[in-house]
């Protein structure tokens, strides 16, 4: 089966710390992002919140809208809450043909948390967890019901960060919750993003591909960095420049017919981090590894 490859803007300018890159142009990065081969890209801060301006701006790129991130804040507001707070974005999401949102979990204070050290992070207790499975089922289930899928997105300083919250949330929740999955923060969780990948290939829709390096990642858990820090001292980088082994990952999702876009998104300082380089390596590296997994070109 063939692939689709997407990129995020992240690399070019960063949305949790702005100045990572606020010279960069929105015509810079979607320019750069068509030429080092991506055919899609995630939203991004500087996007137009509009359906047909934006459609118009990537169409001139050439690109596709692949997906983007919804902050969610379920156990702060509840369903009924949150599903009204994401319908303008979710319906513009759905009028440029996106299929799955990811849905990162921003309750108890993620943003809030980006500078604080990595075991300062929120935890839910045990006596919580059937109880924030059935709210995220039910809000997927509103979702699907319009038309796009909610995508969970385990991420580092949220509650669903470590491989098992990874098993306990997906072994709970209702079928319309699919998985977001990120290789680069569930290595950074102390996690194996091969065996997750095998066991949840089948929930996997949109995966991001983050590659990370492991002095820096030695470095951030033997200091207890802050999430933050840590990105600004280089422990992302893109697909095949770090640890993490894309060919096992994508051959579990190759074996479990995964058809969703593959997407390069790589928190890194554009100034020490030249984006179109890193993006074409990023492209390059990931396309002769999905060839190798076996999808089609």
């Amino acid at each position: 089966m063939a692939l689709k490859f997407a990129t995020n803007p992240i690399g070019w300018t960063n949305d949790d710390l702005p100045d990572l890159g606020k010279e960069t142009t929105l015509e810079q990065c979607l320019s750069e992002a068509r030429a080092a081969g991506y055919e899609g890209i995630e939203m991004g801060g500087k996007f137009p919140q509009d359906a047909a301006a934006l459609n118009t701006l990537l169409g001139a790129h050439d690109l596709n809208l692949a997906s983007g991130w919804w902050e969610g804040k379920i156990l702060d507001r509840g369903v009924d809450a949150e599903f009204e707070a994401m319908q303008d974005y979710l319906q513009m999401l759905i009028t440029l043909g996106v299929k799955h949102f990811v849905y990162g979990e921003g309750s108890c204070g993620r943003l809030e948390g980006i500078w604080k050290p990595i075991s300062q992070r929120p935890v839910l207790a045990e006596t919580e967890w059937e109880s924030y499975a059935a709210a995220l089922s039910t809000l997927a289930d509103r979702t699907e019901a319009l038309g796009i899928n909610l995508a969970l997105h385990p991420h580092m300083g949220t509650i669903v960060e470590t491989d098992a919250e990874i098993d306990r949330v997906m072994q709970l929740v209702g079928p319309s919750v699919k998985l977001a999955f990120d290789t680069g923060h569930c290595t950074f969780a102390g996690g194996d993003p091969v065996a997750v990948c095998a066991k949840h290939a089948d929930r996997i829709v949109h995966l991001h591909c983050k590659d990370i390096r492991t002095d820096k990642l030695n470095k951030a858990v033997s200091t207890d960095m802050s999430f933050m820090d840590a990105i600004l001292d280089g422990i992302f980088t893109v697909p095949g420049d770090g640890g993490v082994d894309f060919g096992a990952i994508l051959s579990s999702l190759q074996q479990a017919n995964f058809d969703g876009w593959l997407v390069v998104e790589a928190e890194q300082n554009p100034e020490k981090a030249p984006p179109f380089f890193y993006a074409k390596l990023g492209f390059e590296n990931l396309s002769t590894l999905a060839a190798e997994a076996g999808f089609a070109a």
